[in-house]
């Protein structure tokens, strides 16, 4: 039964929380977010909250986590303390652990241009890389010459 809060189509929901249509309806499906309710022409709306639930997921997974490993989170209410969920708070850790991890990598990448442009050359050299493949996540030792 809707409520008296504002609900929007599933056109504006996109629009509003940055996910295509048929991103939202997938994650409906998979239970990531609840069924949407309905208006008598049975089609979707949705409330504020579910779009709040919407850029939650966007921002989980900017962390890399997979779906399924968000559902958790998404179980907690979004008053919820993490500190009353400590398996969840760990995860967490872990992943602002590998982000700062890929910062390294990245600012490494990034000095190495610098230099490069700086020397006006390519000129071979040894530039040795130790980081994490920024898109298989398998530690490897990078060296460009």
């Amino acid at each position: 039964m809707m409520s008296e809060q504002s609900m929007f189509s599933i056109h504006e929901t996109s629009e509003r929380s940055g996910l295509s249509k048929d991103t939202i309806r997938y994650y409906e499906k998979i239970g990531l977010l609840p069924r949407a309710e309905r208006k008598a022409s049975s089609h979707r709306v949705y409330s504020e909250q579910d779009i709040q639930t919407m850029s939650l997921i966007t921002c989980l997974k900017k962390t890399g986590m997979s779906l399924e490993e968000m559902k958790p989170f998404l179980r907690m209410s979004l008053e919820s303390d993490l500190n009353d969920f400590p398996e969840e708070r760990e995860m967490l850790v872990n992943y602002q652990k590998k982000v700062e991890e890929q910062i390294t990598s990245l600012q490494q990448v990034v000095d190495f241009i610098q230099n490069k442009l700086e020397q006006r050359s390519m000129f071979p050299e040894q530039c040795s890389l130790e980081a994490e493949n920024l898109v298989t996540g398998i530690a490897k030792k990078k060296t460009f010459s």
